[in-house]
């Protein structure tokens, strides 16, 4: 959507071990921290931000609040420890969530190097690259999926808070005074991204942040509904030319472009779409499982998976074993054009059933009447209902039905 839709992206795959500079330019060598306090009993230790937003059920936005804001509601409140439930805490301490490690073949001529805690910096060192080499007009967009890693004080909640994860970030390089259009322009196609991924709207919701980061003229997430509560799953950012003006700044490099009609040199500002690809398939899968009653009294567990996101397309099923040489020739078809399973075990309710809790969205059964006249039953994974279609159809049926649109 964002970059093979767009000829004006262009994808990277930056390094993960970056030098120092790198980091002391954007600024997270000095600011990126979270509040840490422990528990003198148990010695645990949280982030304040999150024990005051638990508490308070997100009625009180700790973004605004200093250190010394955040301790005296946590002793006015007595917030005590989750773990052990007393009330003695250290004064909070900012805690740098950069993993660090050091280069060099000596201990003494070793350099500090550290770990990204995003992929986006990899697109900004690289810009005029990618500008040059593409011979790229602005506005245009550098993207990168990969690894990032966050030295977390409190990883949890399954996959939503991890200490490595992986991150998908696209950069807008525009002209200044157009930022703040394309920066709306991108929350709206943040949030019709998520629909078309299948998500319900009355499960997500725009928050604007109340305290910016350093590098940001505006900022906002767009939260899903999990069910450890609202939470985070994407964030659209207006960094104006910080960045580029920081790496041309600290690297001595110019970082400008040169307009080719109006002869106008500057600094281009960025519009900043950034996804955690692990906490949005968590989200998919919350909003994707289901326990359906069904006639009779029987119940299955079913994923809802846009038939786009299914890790398997299609399930190939002989009624009986041995109807298998026929299915493994239909699978050898299909596998050509889709990720496809093979099941011949158990009755073919219990393995349409186990298909329906993987989420896969087509079932084919072979039976005797394919071996007369080359047709096979589709079952669908929502409705249940099943078609009868011959064999030299059946690609094109589910090809029109798992697009991603």
């Amino acid at each position: 959507r964002f970059v093979q839709e767009n000829p004006n992206t262009y994808g990277v795959d930056a390094a993960i071990l970056m030098n120092s500079r790198v980091w002391d330019a954007s600024g997270h060598t000095a600011s990126f921290s979270d509040p840490k306090m422990d528990c003198r009993e148990c010695k645990t230790r949280y982030r304040a931000d999150n024990l005051i937003e638990e508490h308070s059920k997100g009625a009180v936005n700790p973004d605004v609040m200093t250190n010394e804001e955040m301790e005296a509601y946590i002793e006015e409140h007595h917030i005590n420890c989750p773990r052990c439930g007393r009330h003695n805490w250290t004064p909070i301490r900012q805690f740098n969530m950069m993993f660090s490690t050091s280069r060099g073949v000596t201990e003494e001529g070793q350099d500090l190097i550290y770990l990204r805690p995003e992929t986006a910096q990899g697109e900004f060192v690289n810009f005029l690259n990618v500008q040059r080499t593409t011979r790229a007009k602005v506005p245009f967009g550098i993207a990168q999926i990969g690894k990032a890693f966050r030295n977390e004080i409190t990883p949890g909640n399954f996959i939503f808070r991890t200490i490595e994860f992986e991150q998908m970030e696209h950069q807008w390089f525009c002209k200044g005074e157009d930022g703040d259009k394309f920066y709306h322009e991108y929350k709206q196609k943040a949030w019709q991204y998520l629909k078309d991924l299948g998500f319900d709207e009355a499960e997500l919701r725009f928050k604007d942040h109340d305290k910016l980061a350093h590098y940001a003229k505006a900022a906002c997430d767009i939260q899903y509904n999990f069910p450890i509560g609202w939470s985070e799953l994407n964030g659209i950012h207006n960094r104006t030319d910080y960045d580029l003006s920081r790496h041309q700044e600290y690297s001595g490099k110019p970082m400008t472009y040169l307009d080719p009609t109006t002869g106008e040199k500057f600094v281009p500002h960025d519009i900043e779409y950034s996804i955690g690809c692990d906490r949005l398939l968590l989200a998919v899968l919350c909003a994707a499982y289901d326990e359906e009653q069904l006639e009779g009294g029987d119940s299955r567990v079913v994923m809802h998976f846009h038939p786009f996101l299914a890790p398997y397309k299609v399930a190939v099923l002989p009624l009986q074993k041995n109807l298998g040489d026929k299915a493994k020739e239909l699978y050898g078809q299909l596998a050509k054009h889709f990720m496809c399973t093979y099941d011949e075990a158990g009755s073919i309710g219990k393995r349409y059933r186990r298909q329906d809790q993987i989420g896969t969205p087509f079932s084919v059964t072979i039976d005797f009447d394919t071996l007369e006249d080359d047709t096979v039953t589709v079952r669908d994974r929502d409705s249940m209902e099943q078609v009868r279609l011959p064999i030299k159809d059946l690609v094109a049926y589910i090809e029109e039905r798992v697009q991603f649109n």
